[in-house]
């Protein structure tokens, strides 16, 4: 950015006070709420994270410096929820991503399972077959407790938990269970992925070096002369 184009010490300033009043907005918001979902405490959340991403922008801009906050993205947070108050039906939608670590551990297991059923088929002899007889006799649960011992690895998982109004009528979503779902309608979500765990890496590689900036640095040998 050239000089020219740089923000004055004076509109840093202003963003930093900038700041300061929608932490004080935020926290009264806080203090006040009306309950989970109130629509204040969402609007000054998102003026407060508006105001420090400004103030980040301006800062690096004018000083090469940044600050210690992460500011969410629009595409990471829900959208304010806009379903019934007092919901008389949910919805919890569950997503586990696996990778078939180790196929013959797999296939033996189904092939256990198919023994104690006393069934012959050759259901058991593919990766596809042998799934479905795993999923067939274990909940979704318990595999995922147990996923390891069938040769599977966690992948990404995340769990939706939906209000609506009244449930549907038998049936009625069967067909597309996935299909429809109102990001607004959501009271809560738990996501669980390894792009956490890379993230928290690298925060604390990057807490490494700046406790110790030498630390990769390789060692000299010591002088025989000394």
């Amino acid at each position: 950015m050239s000089d020219a184009a740089q923000p004055t010490a004076a509109e840093v300033r202003a963003a930093a006070e900038a700041v300061k009043t929608a932490l004080d907005r935020h926290l009264a918001a806080v203090e006040s709420r009306s309950g989970d979902d109130d629509p204040a405490v969402y609007e000054a959340f998102n003026q407060l994270a508006a105001a420090a991403e400004t103030y980040d922008e301006l800062l690096y801009d004018r000083y090469d410096e940044v600050t210690p906050f992460e500011i969410p993205s629009a595409e990471e947070a829900l959208p304010p929820y806009a379903g019934p108050e007092e919901p008389n039906a949910l919805s919890v939608l569950i997503r586990r991503d696996y990778a078939v670590a180790e196929p013959q551990r797999l296939l033996a297991h189904a092939q256990r399972i198919e023994e104690a059923d006393d069934e012959s088929s050759e259901a058991s002899g593919t990766v596809h077959g042998a799934l479905g007889l795993l999923f067939g006799e274990y909940e979704p649960d318990e595999i995922a407790s147990r996923h390891k011992e069938f040769g599977l690895e966690e992948g990404d998982s995340t769990l939706w938990v939906t209000a609506s109004d009244e449930i549907p009528d038998p049936g009625e979503w069967l067909e597309a269970p996935f299909e429809q779902v109102d990001p607004e309608a959501v009271v809560c979500r738990f996501d669980v992925s390894a792009v956490f765990d890379d993230e928290e890496d690298d925060e604390d590689d990057e807490l490494e070096t700046a406790l110790d900036p030498d630390a990769d640095e390789d060692l000299e040998p010591l002088d025989a002369d000394r």
